[in-house]
């Protein structure tokens, strides 16, 4: 090194090894950071980076401009009009959107600060959301999600600096050594400072917009694609088996697949639950069993399931819990036609075989209205968001992965099994990708793109509420309001972090 390192870059690299120390990170991942970091300051300071058109920001990121794209970039926007108006639309949905992140957020710190020792503590590496270090976020897939959703968020501001007549002096990519962290368009600055509010808030609003509205177009791909597939072994499987009852007595075991119940084919689940309309409580019947593929050859047995009471076991759990009401359970049964004496296999969570995707196919379902898929559509983002971490990283449960064939569209021919889960696996991660980039960016707070334009909205605001006051005061007041919101926020989003690991 040609210079010894400052205050700064001693202090960053003391909570490096801290963070090593106490756990917060594996060891590995502590090294690498610091081995770029140092390869950072060395490119810096002999030229190179320069050279290169790159600058180091917040110590360990790259952000490597390029002029590429330009040319592309000033075709697309070419409509001026049509980009205005989608700006307009994109403020009006990023405020919409805006008000569910923060309801979010608050109903996040208020469940922790309510109780801090139940949450669960999540690692320090877990919490970034990096493809290949976050544990339930693996890399290929969601990395090349990642550079896609980055290209069209930055792309969709430059489109809006064209339209409203502002310069893009570059794009360019923010890396963490080889990950992309980030992408930007940069408009010429001055150019943007001189904007008026309105033009600046439908450049900062497009960003998150694209991405959200990438999220539904790639949700309408994945149910597409699930509509594909098809069951290896047709019949129904359960993801638990009730203790004390006949299918636990009889062997049956999660996600083995039933068959036949004696000499009647079960397909699916609509199948299995009109063969059950035949038998009693008391009665047995033999049902042909597949083990499950997931752990590896798949063998056949029959066993003799000896049916208990729907109806009474219901009503037991009900005893159980102290705030149930036995006399409501009952007519609620009633209701939904379970009777005394109605068979029971006694298994939990039964679904049809090709259940790993059904939940995802809704959009081509026919047995949902219009209404219905519109609603499941805005509301799915929600579920996605959490299945990773509830699988460990897999798009779909990997016993009931096993269980899925391609089907017989000619798209599912050509692809082949392989192909076809690789699609899926490919939409789910751009959409979740996506769906995270546009919701996390409009945290109000800068440097978030939702931080700007809650800045620009104050602005305006105040300039409505003073429109009769001294512009200055109104510029200073706007300022504090948005300090001081962005500061609130940064308080809030912190205490499900900090807090679970202060009482820890």
């Amino acid at each position: 090194m040609e210079r010894g390192l400052s205050l700064n870059q001693i202090l960053f690299l003391l909570i490096l090894a801290w963070a090593g120390v106490r756990g917060w990170a594996p060891i590995w991942v502590v090294g690498l950071i610091a081995g770029w970091y140092f390869a950072l300051l060395h490119l810096e300071q002999n030229g190179t980076l320069d050279r290169w058109n790159a600058t180091r920001v917040l110590g360990i990121i790259l952000m490597l401009r390029t002029g590429r794209g330009k040319h592309a970039l000033e075709t697309l926007s070419k409509p001026r009009r049509f980009w205005r108006a989608y700006g307009e639309f994109s403020i009006w949905l990023c405020f919409i959107v805006m008000f569910g992140v923060i309801l979010l957020i608050v109903l996040a710190a208020v469940s922790t600060a309510m109780a801090p020792d139940q949450q669960n503590v999540l690692p320090a590496s877990d919490l970034l959301l990096i493809p290949g270090v976050t544990s339930f976020v693996p890399f290929w897939w969601p990395v090349i999600a990642l550079v896609i959703a980055l290209v069209i968020h930055e792309y969709s501001h430059g489109f809006q600096a064209r339209a409203h007549g502002m310069q893009v002096r570059s794009f360019g990519l923010l890396l963490a050594g080889p990950m992309p962290v980030g992408a930007f368009a940069e408009p010429e600055y001055e150019e943007m400072v001189r904007a008026p509010r309105r033009e600046r808030m439908r450049l900062y609003a497009a960003g998150p917009s694209i991405n959200l509205l990438a999220t539904f177009i790639v949700l309408i791909l994945l149910s597409a694609t699930a509509t594909g597939f098809a069951a290896a072994n047709p019949g129904v499987h359960a993801s638990a088996i009730i203790e004390d009852t006949g299918a636990e007595e009889a062997g049956l075991m999660p996600y083995e697949t039933i068959t036949h119940i004696e000499d009647v084919r079960i397909e699916d689940y609509d199948g299995f639950t009109q063969a059950m309309k035949e038998y009693s409580s008391g009665e047995t019947a033999n049902f042909t069993i597949l083990s499950s593929p997931a752990h590896g050859e798949i063998d056949e047995r029959v066993i003799a399931i000896t049916f208990t009471d729907r109806w009474q076991f219901m009503m037991d759990q009900c005893a159980e819990q102290p705030s149930c009401d036995s006399d409501e359970t009952e007519e609620a049964l009633a209701e939904i036609g379970i009777e005394p004496g109605d068979a029971f296999v006694g298994v939990s969570n039964l679904r049809s075989n090709t259940a790993g995707v059904d939940g995802w196919a809704f959009v081509f379902d026919d047995q949902f209205s219009p209404a219905q898929k519109t609603l499941g559509l805005l509301v799915a983002p929600i579920g996605l968001l959490g299945m990773p971490i509830a699988l460990d990283g897999h798009t779909i449960p990997l016993e009931q992965r096993a269980m899925l064939t391609a089907g017989d569209g000619p798209i599912a021919s050509t692809l082949g099994t392989d192909g076809m889960l690789a699609a899926f696996d490919f939409l789910f991660w751009l959409a979740w990708i996506n769906f995270l980039l546009g919701f996390a960016n409009l945290i109000p707070m800068v440097p978030f793109d939702g931080g700007h334009i809650f800045r620009d909205a104050a602005h305006s605001t105040m300039r409505f509420i003073m429109r009769n006051g001294d512009p200055m005061r109104i510029e200073s007041a706007a300022n504090r309001l948005s300090s001081m919101s962005s500061l609130i926020v940064l308080f809030i989003v912190a205490i499900p972090i900090i807090l679970p690991r202060l009482v820890a």
